[in-house]
């Protein structure tokens, strides 16, 4: 094995990228990381540019998916997956494929998936052929009929970008083209960020059983509720734990609160 050990990391969030390269520098001192792309396409230009032993590509990027990336790599590289996404990656890892990393990612997690990259590189192993799954991966994120389940939701603060779990999040506020995002932090104290994503694209990967649209701009954690009061005109607004902000409920949605 060569003593350079080179790396490619790629996200379309560029303080996530560099984070996970400080973490790397960290974890793998060793590790050259060569090459920073910020999508799919340029995560192919650099990867056939720098040749590097490790591909670190983010599932979700534009112009093309980190899974069409690693297609192209094949087996010349190594890759992990680094995704907000976890269900296609549990199931690539469970059938002993791909390895991959979940945002936000964590030290220990990434300390495994090291190991097991010095590992395959000290015995001099190829990297695994996954072309068959990769081609099931690609399909599935391209289908709009197999939307993806929110998990984490990436807003700036300030001059930093926090990963917000969807759990955490009390509701979704339409502006325009973007949208507000209201959650608690792990103090419990309420917070506000905009992200740049319409409600509209949000909705489809919330999951249905907890989120529920009850306008055309407010979208509301089922589980944040405290109460809901009845207005005028077939109307109602909905009060929530530990918040002041009232949400207002539209004609078209107050169904979903009859029995309330």
């Amino acid at each position: 094995m060569s003593a350079r050990i080179t790396a490619l990391v790629a996200d379309d969030e560029p303080l996530l990228r560099e984070a996970l390269v400080r973490m790397l520098a960290s974890a793998w001192p060793a590790l050259e990381v060569v090459a920073q792309a910020r999508n799919g396409r340029e995560a192919i230009e650099m990867f056939e540019a720098r040749q590097p032993n490790v591909c670190f590509l983010d599932v979700q990027m534009p112009g093309k998916t980190g899974v069409e990336a690693a297609r192209h790599i094949g087996r010349r590289a190594h890759v992990v997956f680094v995704t907000a996404f976890d269900q296609y990656a549990v199931q690539a890892f469970a059938q002993g494929a791909l390895d991959y990393l979940v945002k936000p990612v964590e030290s220990s997690r990434l300390a495994e998936t090291v190991l097991r990259l010095q590992e395959r590189l000290n015995a001099s192993q190829p990297a695994l052929n996954t072309e068959a799954l990769l081609q099931q991966l690609a399909i599935a994120f391209r289908s709009p009929a197999t939307p993806q389940t929110l998990r984490w939701v990436r807003a700036s603060v300030g001059a930093t970008v926090r990963l917000i779990d969807v759990q955490d999040i009390d509701f979704l506020r339409s502006d325009e083209k973007y949208t507000v995002v209201a959650w608690r932090d792990d103090s419990g104290a309420a917070q506000e960020a905009v992200i740049r994503s319409a409600l509209k694209d949000l909705i489809p990967q919330l999951d249905a059983s907890q989120f529920a649209q009850v306008h055309r701009s407010v979208v509301v954690n089922l589980k944040a509720i405290s109460h809901v009061t009845r207005g005028e005109n077939e109307t109602a607004d909905i009060h929530l734990k530990g918040r002041k902000e009232r949400l207002p409920v539209s004609r078209t949605y107050l169904h979903l609160f009859r029995q309330m």
